[in-house]
Parts: structure tokens; C-alpha cells; sequence
């Protein structure tokens, strides 16, 4: 076969060189449009897993790359002269231009025509060619030619940042943050060779503007990256290299190949800095390339398919959690704000794949700091209390620990009356140790139900049903719970699920909604409220939040979610009223407001108010992150005493980005811009996940929803776990019926956790230290 490779980097000339190693009467040939000694950047990373893998593919690479890496175990965050190191980490800095001369090497080696100043525009010349691989960069050319048959998307992010190298010798992976009155800069350096360094800087472009920088000055750049950095420069200069202020293209390509062409490295897929180098990506993918068409020979179609089958899952993951951490980049300024150790903590946790659990097993004198400086701000608790344990106060109400239920719709009431099904559901769920408990939607009318067996609280019979509950409640357990209030507006009147996806009744009753917007086509079109319509709906709550205070509950959540119907009012795509309700988020704010502050004028003041809300559609033209701090600032100036984020469901064609802990971002956002506690949900499923999302600051309660539907001992499982008052466990809240398990229970659990972190251990990359 003939093999063209266009782009002499990393991932191509790794790819030549297994490929050659394998099949020696191949034909490659690399054509690299920069000499062979160029090279723009400083130093490139790898992980001990990454080099694991060099290892065993080309023993030959390994030991050369091995000779000239300089390796740390140990990262540092360090925020205007404070510093904390996390050990048991395992990566190493390489120089570019040696990785690039020691690739050059070992592809002479094996065999591979090398062309240099080598530009290449026509891919004519290359007829010959059975497989051409585009491996030309970040701004391919080959790519470019071919943007709609390979399905190119480029959406340039807003940070600002410029590569610059410096003689300042580190000892460690170093995050560098400074705060300046234009706001916070962050310089990500390791050393890769002795005496030479990279330091990426980085910045918001607003932050950026301030400062007064200019894209292409590199002069300038460097004297005033060096008076902010000087304390960390430590007397040393900065070294440019074409350094401009750049932002990073997030590039993904729906087809990696067409016809005979296949795109690799940076050309395929770009992943942001932040969370690893992109040569690392591009060499993992250049060793799967080598090996389909190893396994595939001249069957082109079957290289591509394999290639992407091997390939594509693991690229879109670590793209996906580049984009994380990278939204974390973008907010510095809101994480600036946290206590040292939380801040530091965040920063490790940025991209959710690494948690409390894992940096412990790292380096446990770390999650202790952490752990301990959670508890400091807490009254009378142990330096060693799990976050999700800990006490957590709203108005007079006090929960016992920070897991909530989520509210689960069970479509078990008749005529709108809980039942003894309700009484188990939620009953079972407190005696085995909730904070909290969030009722289903419960509804302030007939017709604001969303099934038939959806429950209400409009009469003075549902108010005494849902009393036996609460009573029960609290008097066996010391869980509290809130009743979530609501109307279901335009999606309304429909089958229970199990019947049908939001298929409408037979006997529909009239829907209302901001705007006359069926939800999807088969249902019927909502009737646009009008000011009398809002005057019953407001009194319909009032009347509800008094029947709530009298049927024993806690605290009050206002239903304004989802595309319900005071959710219809905040979205541009379900309000496109031209009265003072509609436009502006200030103006479709209104209605939703003037329910809540006639809620909470009748509500007891000693009680607090909740407010959940969508912090996204999902959908072009959605409500903006800007909507959402303004009325989640307006609920709070109302008396909102926390706010539960969550997203979507707004319209049918919501395209949601899901994954695990996948809505904390937009807590994060609610909770450290509008300053309020808030609660987070969404595919959190254990309780490591659950002291991560606490312990970095993006929620003060999380929301567990289906985890527990079929595990309601979720919380006591939890408990044994983490070995909570496992000196005490009469203080953990165990009903006495149930108390004898308990001292069988923790040694068996703990047992269990003892087990899992040894295979995490023994499964942990071995070292290459030298």
C-alpha cells in the first residue's frame, strides 16, 4: 500500500512509524510544510497511562522520548501567594522540537520518506496514494477543502491566551492565578526540560479588554505578564515564540474520513489545553489508525470504520470534559471568591471526571485540608465529617444532612388525594435518613394537573391527606419536607407515562400557558392567560401555600420548571407575549415574581421558600445565562431562600448535553453569581459525586431523583460507606427498629470500600519516574 501523510507533527509521524514497523513494504511518505528543526510552542505532556501505552507499541520511541522528559508527581495551585500541592499525580513535559526530532528519528529508522517545506495544497499529486491521512493541524488545509463532506463544526471559545516558555526551573505542574483589578489571570507551567518551562497564560476576554492587551504585541505581552506573574517568575523572563493571544477552536468533524482521505490529530478533533495536550490525543488516535489498517490491509472503507469504532467514543468523552473544564476557565472570576482550599479543590475537579474519592487515594493529606476547611465554617462539627453529612440551615428550618429527594412524579392520587401509597413512598424514604424530601408537582386546581393521578392541594381533604404524611414524617424521623407547588400549564391534560409520551386525555381539558404554543403537535393548543386569568392563578397559590402550612410542611417549592406554566412566562421560546409580560426578561419575569411574593406574603416567615427554574432550553434561542441570573437575583430580592437549578424540558425538541453531574455547572453559575444557596440534580447517582459537587462549591443540597426510586436506603447505605458516627451510631439517626442492623452493616460496608480502593489502587498506571 501507499500511504500519504500530510502534517509532520506528532500524531503523524507516530502513526508512520507503527505503521512502517508493521508493514515494512508499505510506501509513506510525510510531507510537512515547515522545516525539520521548526517548532511553534514550548513543551507537551504526557500521562503515565499515555506513556504506558508508548511503551508497549514502540519500545524504541519510549526510551527516547524517556531520556529527555523531565517528570513531576506533584501539582500545585497557587492563588496570589498561597500554595497547595496534590501528590500521586504521574505526568511528564517534553519538549516539543525533541519530541518532533526524536519522532523524526525513529520514522527514518523504520523506513519513512520525510519531506520538509513540503506545503501542500493539491492532493492531485497524491492519486497514487490508497490512503491520504490529514494530519495538518488545528487550521487544516485538507480539512478546509472537504469542510461539508467531513461535517466540520468550529465554534471559537472566549478565553484569551498566549504560549510563552521561561527559564524559571518548577518542580511541580503549577496553576498560577493571579487577581487584578481588571480580574483573575491563571498561568498553567511545567517544566520540560532543565531550565526551560512553558507558561501558558490565560484569561476572560473581558478581563483581557481591561487590561488593555493587543493580539500580535508580543513586547508588550511579556512586560505585563511579567509585572502581574513576578512573584512567580521569581526573577526570570519570558521567552515568545510567534506568542499572539489566541482563543481555542473547539473543533469536531461529524465524518473523520471521505473517500480515501482520513483526518487525524488536531485536523479531527481538538481538546482544550486545560485537561491534557492535544499530542497526546493525536498519538493515541495515530495508534489506533496503525492499527486498523494493520488489521484491514487495502479495504479502505473497513480502516475508516474500524478506526472511528475505536476511536470516536473515547474522543468525544475527552472532548467533552475539555469543554468543562474549559467553562470553568471562562468563569475564574466566580470561583476566585471561594476559601483557599475549596478553591484549590475546584481547580482539581473542574472537569467532574476526577473526585473527592480520587484525589484521596492521590494524596490524602489534601482532601483532609479540604474536608477540614469545609467544617470550619460549620458549628460544632469534626474536621472529618463528609460534606454530605453535614448540617445545612434555611430560616428556622435545619436539615440534618444534605441529600434531597428530587420531586418524582408516582401518577397515584385519585381525585388529586395521596394515598398509602404516597405514605409509604415518602415515609420509607425519611426513616432511612434523607435531609430532605421534595413532593412530587403538586397542583393548585383541577385542571392544573398533569395526569389524572397527579395529587393537589386545593381543598381542605387533600390538605388533611397530605397531613398524615408530614405527621408521619416527623415524627419518626428528622427528615424534613417540602411540598413542590405548580401548575401545569400548556403540558397539561395528558396519559400517565406508561400510557404514552405527553399523549393528551380523551376528555382534555382547556390548557392555559404565556403564549397560545401547543407543547407538541398532538396536544392542543393552550389559551393565552389574560390579566383575570392571572388574578384566579395567583390566588390559586396563595390558596395552596396556606393549605401547605397547615398540612405540616416545611418549606415551599414554587414551580417555575420544565414548561410549566409559570415557566412559559421566563422562556423567549414558549412567551412571545407584546404586553408588559412579555420581551425583556424583566418583563416576562412578572407574572411568575408576583405569584411568588403573594406566596411568600402568606407563607410563615419562619418557614423558607424554594424556586425551581430551567437554567437552560436546550434549544436555539432559549433563555440565556443572563435571563437566568436576572430572575434568579429578582426571586432572591423576593425571599427566595434557595433556588434548585434545573434544565431543559422546556420544548420537545430540546437537544440536552447529558452525562454525570451533568446540571452543576448551571448551579455553579445560579449559586456563585447571584450569591444564594442553591440545589443541584442531574445523573448524580453516589455519594463521592455527592461531596464533590458540595466540597467544590456548585450546590449546598443535591437532589437524588430515579437513584432513589429502587434504592430508598440510599442514604443509610451512604452512612456505612463513609463510616459516619461509626463510634456513635445511636447518633446516627436510625430508627430504634432498625438500629440492630447497624452494627453488621457499617463493618460490611466498610469491608466493601476497603476492597474497591485496593483494585482502584492495583488498577492505578505504574510509574515512569526515572
Amino acid at each position: 500500500m501507499k500511504i500519504t501523510v500530510i502534517g509532520g507533527g506528532p500524531g503523524g509521524l507516530y502513526f508512520s512509524i507503527l505503521l512502517k514497523k508493521a508493514r515494512p513494504d508499505y510506501t509513506i511518505d510525510v510531507y510537512e510544510r515547515n522545516r525539520a528543526d521548526d517548532s511553534f510552542g514550548f513543551g507537551v505532556v504526557f500521562s503515565d497511562e499515555t506513556l504506558s501505552e508508548f511503551l508497549t507499541r514502540d519500545p524504541q520511541s519510549y526510551d527516547l522520548i524517556r531520556t529527555k522528559f523531565a517528570y513531576w508527581d506533584e501539582l500545585d495551585v497557587a492563588r496570589d501567594g498561597e500554595k497547595v500541592r496534590i501528590t500521586g499525580n504521574g505526568f511528564c513535559g517534553c519538549s516539543r522540537k525533541t519530541l518532533l526530532q526524536l519522532l523524526q528519528q525513529r520514522a527514518k529508522e523504520e523506513g519513512v520518506n520525510l519531506h520538509f517545506e513540503a506545503n501542500v495544497d493539491d492532493l492531485g499529486q497524491f492519486s497514487g496514494s490508497d490512503i491520504i491521512v490529514a494530519a495538518d493541524g488545528i487550521n487544516s488545509s485538507i480539512r478546509g477543502q472537504f469542510e461539508q463532506e467531513f461535517g466540520t463544526s468550529i465554534e471559537m471559545k472566549s478565553n484569551r491566551f498566549v504560549w510563552m516558555g521561561s527559564t524559571r526551573p518548577l518542580d511541580a505542574f503549577t496553576y498560577f492565578f493571579r487577581t487584578t483589578p481588571f480580574g483573575t489571570f491563571v498561568a498553567h507551567t511545567y517544566q520540560y526540560e532543565e531550565g526551560m518551562s512553558t507558561w501558558i497564560f490565560e484569561t476572560t476576554d473581558e478581563t483581557w479588554r481591561k487590561a488593555g492587551f493587543l493580539v500580535t504585541d508580543e513586547e508588550d505581552t511579556i512586560a505585563r505578564l511579567k509585572d502581574i506573574f513576578k512573584e512567580e517568575l521569581d526573577g526570570h523572563g519570558l521567552i515568545s515564540n510567534r506568542s499572539h493571544w489566541r482563543q481555542f477552536p473547539a473543533i469536531t468533524n461529524d465524518r473523520w474520513s471521505h473517500n480515501n482521505i482520513v483526518l487525524l490529530g488536531d485536523a479531527k478533533a481538538t481538546a482544550h489545553y486545560s485537561i491534557g495536550s492535544g499530542t497526546k490525543l493525536a498519538m493515541e488516535c495515530a495508534i489506533a489508525l496503525a492499527d486498523s489498517i494493520i488489521d484491514h490491509g487495502s479495504d479502505v472503507p473497513a480502516v475508516f470504520e474500524n478506526y472511528e469504532k475505536l476511536r470516536r467514543n473515547r474522543v468525544e468523552m475527552i472532548q467533552h470534559a475539555a469543554n468543562v473544564s474549559l467553562d470553568w476557565f471562562e468563569h475564574m472570576d466566580r470561583h476566585i471568591q471561594h476559601p483557599f482550599q475549596q478553591f484549590a479543590f475546584s481547580v482539581m475537579t473542574r472537569a467532574k471526571k476526577v473526585t473527592f474519592e480520587n484525589l484521596g487515594l492521590r494524596d490524602r493529606s489534601f482532601t483532609q485540608k479540604v474536608l477540614a476547611e469545609f467544617n470550619a465554617n460549620l458549628a460544632d462539627n469534626k474536621p472529618d465529617t463528609p460534606a454530605a453529612f453535614t448540617p445545612f440551615s434555611l430560616r428556622s428550618m435545619v436539615l440534618d444532612n444534605r441529600i434531597v429527594m428530587s420531586p418524582m412524579e408516582q401518577y397515584s392520587a385519585k381525585d388529586g388525594l395521596v394515598s398509602d401509597w404516597h405514605l409509604m413512598h415518602y415515609g420509607s424514604r425519611a426513616t432511612a435518613g434523607l435531609g430532605l424530601i421534595i413532593t412530587e408537582a403538586t397542583a393548585i386546581s383541577p385542571t392544573g394537573r398533569i395526569t389524572l393521578g397527579c395529587p393537589g392541594i386545593w381543598s381542605k381533604e387533600q390538605m388533611v391527606a397530605w397531613k398524615r404524611i408530614t405527621n408521619f414524617i416527623h415524627q419518626n424521623s428528622a427528615t424534613k419536607i417540602a411540598i413542590q407547588i405548580g401548575h401545569s400549564g400548556r403540558k397539561g391534560a395528558v396519559q400517565f407515562p406508561w400510557k404514552g409520551n405527553n399523549e393528551p386525555l380523551k376528555d382534555a381539558w382547556g390548557l392555559l400557558s404565556a403564549s397560545p404554543i401547543p407543547f407538541k403537535d398532538t396536544m392542543g393548543q393552550p389559551h393565552e392567560m389574560t390579566s383575570e386569568d392571572m388574578d384566579i392563578i395567583t390566588d390559586e397559590f396563595v390558596s395552596a401555600a396556606k393549605n401547605a402550612d397547615e398540612a405540616g410542611f416545611d418549606m415551599i417549592e414554587l414551580q417555575a420548571h420544565h414548561g410549566f406554566l409559570l415557566a412559559s412566562f421566563l422562556s423567549p421560546l414558549t412567551n412571545t407575549r407584546n404586553d408588559e409580560f412579555g420581551g425583556s426578561i424583566e418583563h416576562r419575569l412578572k407574572f411568575p415574581l408576583r405569584v411568588f411574593k403573594a406566596m411568600r406574603e402568606v407563607f410563615p416567615p419562619e418557614k423558607p421558600m424554594s424556586v425551581r427554574i430551567s437554567a437552560s432550553d436546550w434549544a436555539e434561542g432559549g433563555i440565556s445565562d443572563g435571563d437566568v441570573l436576572t430572575l434568579s437575583e429578582a426571586f432572591k430580592k423576593a425571599g427566595a431562600d434557595i433556588i434548585n437549578v434545573s434544565t431543559g424540558l422546556t420544548v420537545e425538541y430540546q437537544k440536552p448535553a447529558v452525562g454525570r453531574m451533568w446540571q452543576t455547572p448551571f448551579s455553579d453559575m445560579v449559586r456563585n453569581t447571584v450569591n444564594i444557596p442553591t440545589i443541584t440534580a442531574g445523573y448524580i447517582q453516589d455519594i463521592d459525586q455527592i461531596n464533590t459537587i458540595l466540597l467544590n462549591g456548585r450546590a449546598d443540597l443535591v437532589a437524588l431523583g430515579k437513584t432513589l426510586l429502587l434504592d430508598p436506603s440510599f442514604v443509610r447505605n451512604a452512612q456505612a460507606y463513609e463510616q459516619y458516627k461509626a463510634q456513635d451510631l445511636n447518633a446516627v439517626g436510625i430508627p430504634k427498629q432498625y438500629m440492630s442492623a447497624a452494627s453488621h452493616f457499617y463493618p460490611y460496608k466498610g469491608g466493601e470500600r476497603k476492597a474497591m480502593e485496593s483494585m482502584k489502587k492495583a488498577l492505578k498506571p505504574v510509574t515512569h519516574k526515572k
